[in-house]
């Protein structure tokens, strides 16, 4: 795929829509985009390459889109290989082409491309550093840890354009139309979610520039209501409440928690909770609910006792919010027993490790099967939660 961003930067990404697991762990119904693009000035720059699983199109697309010139420069925002395949490659292929990275993105460089010599072809770039490429001026920000240490974004000054790295980045082909929010949220939570005080600080300098349009290396180009996307990112980055709900996430065995976690939803509504989103987390996407979970502001987790210990499914998604830094929520408890009901005390434990998560109480417990006398139990904690 080849269009024109501006007069003269092109983009030269391509989809893939055969790939069925991003990073081996996030489900892609729609693919994937591996976005590069061409700068066409006095110098010739390629913003970044892409994923060796498409390396044939992008090099299809590279050599159209540079109508029989050479690139001088290959700009490297990120490291990661479904960017950074085809660096090696590119090196071999035109001898006189410069990286152009980060210090920490040039260390990494022989970790990733054992055999290739990359003495003198290699210039490593600090924060605000310029490159002239003749009517354009690029402009380095370093943005370490969105989501790897030596990730930078790069500004066109000329066309006020923002190279974001995986920042701004969405799941989903570019072939594949679709609402922006969902796919990037639930992109930005698995993927960067960790370091949203790194975030924060790239937006800092984002704010400080004119910018016109973001290019990501995932997803659309953004050029209109940018203020929207922004505004996004720093919600998301502040770990501040997107959409006022709840989130109930639940792990049933035999179904007992399950039928709770359904009469929870019923309970809430009734009560007029604004918005009420469920999950079953033995079967619905794991990544979506962690979106949803840090979408809302509040969650109600219900989980069967297993082991001496909780129901797998839950304690999974409860690591998975604490490695992405779960916070400033509110959570409820329900927990399910037949024996000896243990599952509360081991979300408990797994929620006290994540920082100002409120436990509301009453902690609800069921036997097996929920039942008439559970009912008061789960008003009270309804009535807790939507104070």
């Amino acid at each position: 795929m080849i269009f024109n961003v501006t007069e003269k930067i092109k983009y030269i990404g391509v989809d893939d829509t055969d790939l069925d697991l991003f990073e081996s762990q996030y489900i892609i119904p729609n693919g994937i985009s591996y976005n590069s693009y061409l700068i066409m000035d006095e110098k010739v720059a390629i913003m970044d390459t892409v994923d060796l699983r498409k390396s044939e199109d992008w090099w299809n697309n590279l050599t159209t889109a540079l109508e029989g010139r050479t690139p001088d420069y290959l700009i490297v925002q990120h490291m990661e290989p479904d960017h950074a395949g085809n660096i090696a490659a590119s090196l071999q292929k035109y001898p006189q082409l410069k990286v152009v990275a980060s210090a920490r993105a040039i260390q990494m460089l022989p970790q990733f491309f054992e055999g290739t010599d990359f003495e003198g072809r290699t210039l490593a770039v600090k924060e605000g550093d310029t490159l002239s490429l003749g009517t354009h001026t690029l402009q380095f920000f370093m943005a370490p840890m969105v989501h790897w240490p030596e990730v930078m974004v790069t500004y066109d000054q000329t066309d006020k354009i923002v190279f974001s790295a995986d920042g701004f980045g969405k799941f989903g082909a570019l072939s594949h139309e679709e609402d922006w929010a969902c796919e990037a949220r639930r992109y930005y939570f698995n993927i960067c979610g960790k370091y949203g005080v790194q975030v924060q600080a790239l937006l800092k300098k984002l704010a400080t520039l004119d910018v016109a349009c973001i290019c990501p290396l995932h997803g659309p180009i953004l050029k209109e209501d940018l203020g929207y996307y922004i505004g996004l990112y720093d919600t998301w980055s502040k770990y501040e409440v997107e959409t006022d709900g709840i989130f109930i996430a639940y792990a049933s065995i035999h179904g007992g928690t399950a039928e709770a976690a359904k009469k929870m939803a019923d309970i809430l509504r009734a009560k007029g909770a604004p918005k009420v989103s469920i999950a079953d987390l033995s079967r619905d996407d794991m990544a979506e609910a962690v979106e949803d979970a840090f979408r809302m502001g509040k969650l109600i987790v219900a989980a069967a006792s297993y082991d001496a210990d909780v129901f797998p499914p839950m304690h999974d998604f409860l690591h998975h919010l604490k490695i992405k830094a779960y916070q400033k929520r509110r959570v409820g408890i329900i927990e399910n027993g037949s024996w000896a009901p243990c599952a509360a005390k081991v979300m408990i434990g797994m929620l006290e490790q994540m920082k100002d998560i409120e436990t509301v109480q009453p902690i609800v417990t069921i036997r097996s099967r929920m039942k008439q006398t559970d009912l008061p139990a789960m008003e009270a904690l309804a009535d807790a939660i939507l104070a």
